[in-house]
């Protein structure tokens, strides 16, 4: 079985900022081009939806919470994710663009080490298929957190759970597009209760086993998904299905 990666509770994490609609990025014209792998395709695409707002509201983020590490830049890390028909260049080239309008450093040895097709893929399938990462993580150091695509959260607390396990801080994330109601990372109490009743211990300590965490380190679209399954039989069943 593959390890399982790292998860953490999410501690009251900032909304992740996403920079337009779906409908912008997978409609432009170099989109398939730069999910694929294409590095010039992708920074027209990243040049073209950038939100020089968010931006603003990104530093203002960092900025209050500067911890430890006190004014040291956060580090940028872009998800390097594997998609089926090649790397998809989009997360690092939008790390750059970053970069360069902040002056933040980008660490691009933490890499994505396995394969889960997410793109277009199922909640289950996405649950299923967990992200996994590896790369050498500065102790004490924040990180900005990079990615093309906010679905269900997933891959972002993976990369958190990589980072801050390794003794690095997550203290934010931007991505290029995602549905609105995904920039919520961070699960709610009242959700987290909604699913220990709807599933109960046995569910959970089942998930603890497969996953590696309890159902707090969840994010709130996934939590959501999950009580929206009938019961825990279908759930486990979905699941085994869709690995």
């Amino acid at each position: 079985m593959s390890m399982k990666p790292p998860r953490l509770p999410w501690n009251g994490f900032p909304d992740v900022l996403i920079q337009t609609d779906e409908s912008s990025v997978k409609q432009h014209p170099d989109y398939w081009a730069a999910k694929t792998g294409d590095a010039t395709a992708a920074l027209r695409l990243v040049q073209a939806v950038l939100n020089r707002h968010q931006l603003a509201v990104l530093k203002e983020i960092v900025g209050s919470d500067a911890g430890p590490a006190g004014n040291a830049p956060p580090i940028l890390a872009s998800v390097h994710a594997y998609e089926r028909d090649g790397v998809n260049a989009i997360p690092e080239v939008l790390a750059d663009e970053l970069s360069a309008s902040l002056g933040w450093p980008v660490d691009d040895g933490i890499v994505q080490t396995n394969v889960v097709s997410h793109t277009g893929a199922d909640g289950f399938s996405r649950l299923a298929r967990q992200a996994e990462f590896s790369g050498t993580i500065k102790p004490g150091a924040r990180y900005v957190m990079v990615d093309d695509f906010v679905g269900m959260g997933g891959t972002l607390a993976n990369l958190r759970g990589h980072i801050e396990s390794n003794g690095g801080r997550a203290v934010a994330a931007i991505v290029l597009t995602g549905k609105q109601h995904s920039a919520k990372l961070r699960l709610s109490l009242e959700r987290l209760a909604e699913l220990r009743s709807k599933h109960g211990k046995e569910l959970e300590h089942w998930w603890q086993e497969r996953f590696g965490h309890a159902f707090d380190a969840l994010t709130e679209s996934e939590a959501r998904y999950l009580v929206r399954t009938p019961d825990a039989d279908t759930l486990r069943d979905r699941l085994a299905a869709a690995e």
